[in-house]
């Protein structure tokens, strides 16, 4: 089979934005056996084709109605600005194609219910783009949550902390916690929801928006979900921590040598019924101190994985990991964590799936 007939075969995609991610999807469909770039398409057309030089097959253009006019391309990649996101992916669903979106899904939940909407109504893949989730270390997490090997979830905690860069845009939280909250939906178990949120900030350098920010939501069984993102830190750091009614796990996304570790330590409770009277007038706490273990985990990059589900969904017709759904429930929380800020800190309900549309 000559590599004409196999490209011939393999879905074409076209990739918009060229731009800070955009080169990094061309990179990884041009990699991928499972797509064939065919546009590159960016308003900055001079930008678009340095970043298109060494793929003589990729044409470039500075319209996107150019690519949508192309009869083989089935799916379209999307990596520009947040603001943008919905017109760019509306286009593309309401011409029949597959939708992939960088995070966040859109500007707002309202828009991100849109777009799910639509990809609903015509039975296309809409997937957002939560990379993160794709990691070897994530999906270790997620099968070790799933799987009861930690037990109940009590706490999770995560930490994105670095120096710059702070956006023109978009404030702290919508910068980088989407990272952490995808994360945070895509491991937990499907019946633990976050249910409210508090967040809490500052702009201690008067940059006009939020540098320095904590949120804390409220899980559906009562356990707690805390995080820290902040653009002023000296000091890179990339941690989540797990802790269940069995096994913590900390996540150190910085140490390539020991990246999950696992750890059969915590605090166990004795019930009064299980004591003697004598029993009960001590403590019913006790301290478990126990081994801890690191998984092997398979490098690779984490994009490679999310264009490889990306083909998956589209090929099977079935919701991707990280579909809209979940990009969507990300938005909501951001939003009401907006709402949080905005009102010193005060507790605020996230939405229901009402909103998703079928």
């Amino acid at each position: 089979m000559s590599g004409g007939t196999r490209a011939a075969e393999r879905p074409g995609i076209a990739v918009v934005g060229a731009g800070y991610w955009g080169p990094n999807l061309v990179r990884n469909f041009m990699a991928s056996p499972d797509w064939d770039l065919r546009w590159l398409c960016d308003l900055d057309t001079e930008r678009a084709e340095h970043v298109a030089a060494p793929y003589a097959s990729v044409r470039v253009t500075g319209a996107l109605d150019e690519v949508l006019a192309d009869p083989r391309v089935q799916a379209v990649a999307i990596a520009t600005p947040a603001r943008t996101h919905r017109n760019v992916a509306l286009a593309a669903l309401r011409s029949g194609r597959h939708v992939l979106v960088e995070k966040p899904l859109a500007a707002t939940e309202a828009e991100g219910a849109e777009l799910v909407a639509e990809a609903a109504k015509r039975d296309l893949v809409l997937m957002c783009d939560h990379t993160y989730c794709y990691t070897p270390a994530a999906l270790a997490i997620r099968d070790l949550i799933h799987s009861g090997e930690l037990g109940e979830v009590h706490f999770v905690d995560s930490v994105r902390i670095n120096l710059g860069l702070i956006q023109p845009d978009v404030d702290v939280l919508w910068d980088l916690a989407p990272h952490d909250l995808s994360i945070l939906d895509f491991i937990l178990p499907p019946n633990l929801k976050p249910v409210a949120v508090a967040a809490t900030g500052a702009d201690p350098i008067g940059a006009g928006r939020t540098c320095v920010a904590y949120l804390t939501l409220a899980l559906s069984s009562g356990a707690i979900a805390h995080g820290h993102v902040n653009w002023l830190s000296p000091t890179k750091v990339r941690t989540t921590i797990v802790g269940g009614s069995k096994r913590t796990l900390v996540w150190d996304d910085l140490n390539p040598a020991q990246r999950v570790s696992v750890f059969d330590r915590g605090v166990d409770l004795a019930t009064p019924d299980e004591l003697g009277v004598d029993q009960r007038r001590a403590a019913l706490v006790s301290y478990r101190i126990g081994d801890m273990v690191a998984p092997a985990l398979i490098e690779r990059e984490a994009l490679a994985a999310a264009v490889e589900e990306f083909a998956r969904a589209v090929r099977t017709g079935t919701p991707a990991a990280t579909d809209g759904r979940a990009g969507l429930r990300v938005l909501r929380i951001l939003e009401a964590a907006s709402r949080s800020l905005a009102e010193n800190g005060a507790l605020v309900a996230v939405g229901d799936d009402a909103l998703e549309g079928e």
